[in-house]
């Protein structure tokens, strides 16, 4: 026999999740299902496409296994099939960097505001400045993803409510955002308008979906 027959039918499966990654919208898509189940309006208005577009990418992504849909009413809601699919999610990126090693992969525009880098933060230097009270960490997603699983003692103060809130953030901390990846660019966006404003601020250099992938602990509520 040969050898390739006995693994034509796995084969196919493996390309068939393959293809199904291989849009940009679609792991946008996967990206914000990773954060919360949500409506097919709610993604096409976070996705920035049309309903049509956007149900159609998801019935791409629900024939790969890697969503699964439930109905209410009118409406249809989706969600991640598994933990599985965020570490695929995570594994990808990782894979992609480590074959791209020494090319510039910031998350596009997260340096271009700016004439001084936003300092990024490891997840160890996180967490010992939270626990002596020299960090605050700050949730810049919107409040239903925060609700949904969030790093536990974080803030929330989604990015469009930053400026007008700025007077709930104390000012002698340091102010680390983070937001759904480590190329997400709402931390980006929170620690360079914290600076702007003469805080000191900084973005984890991950975000919700490597901290979930890595099995860190997670709170949940508001």
């Amino acid at each position: 026999m040969d050898s390739l027959s006995t693994t034509e039918g796995p084969a196919e499966l493996f390309a068939a999740t393959g293809r199904a990654l291989g849009h940009p919208k679609r792991l946008e898509l996967l990206t914000l299902l990773a954060q919360t189940e949500r409506s097919v309006e709610d993604l096409s208005t976070l996705a920035g496409q049309s309903l049509a577009t956007t149900s159609a990418q998801l019935q791409t992504l629900r024939r790969a296994g890697l969503v699964v849909r439930r109905r209410a009413g009118t409406h249809a809601y989706y969600r991640l099939a598994g933990p599985a699919v965020l570490d695929l999610l995570v594994a990808l990126q990782r894979v992609t960097v480590g074959l791209h090693a020494g090319e510039h992969l910031a998350a596009p525009g997260a340096d271009d505001a700016d004439d001084v880098p936003v300092r990024t933060l490891e997840r160890d230097e996180l967490l010992r400045g939270a626990r002596s009270g020299r960090v605050l960490v700050l949730d810049v997603r919107p409040t239903e993803e925060y609700a949904s699983g969030h790093i536990p003692g974080a803030v929330s103060l989604p990015l469009e409510e930053l400026e007008d809130r700025l007077g709930e953030i104390p000012t002698d901390v340091e102010v680390v955002a983070y937001c759904r990846g480590a190329y997400c660019l709402l931390s980006h966006d929170a620690a360079r308008l914290l600076r702007e404003r003469g805080r000191d601020a900084s973005v984890l250099d991950h975000g919700m979906n490597e901290w979930r992938a890595a099995g860190q602990p997670v709170g949940a509520g508001r």
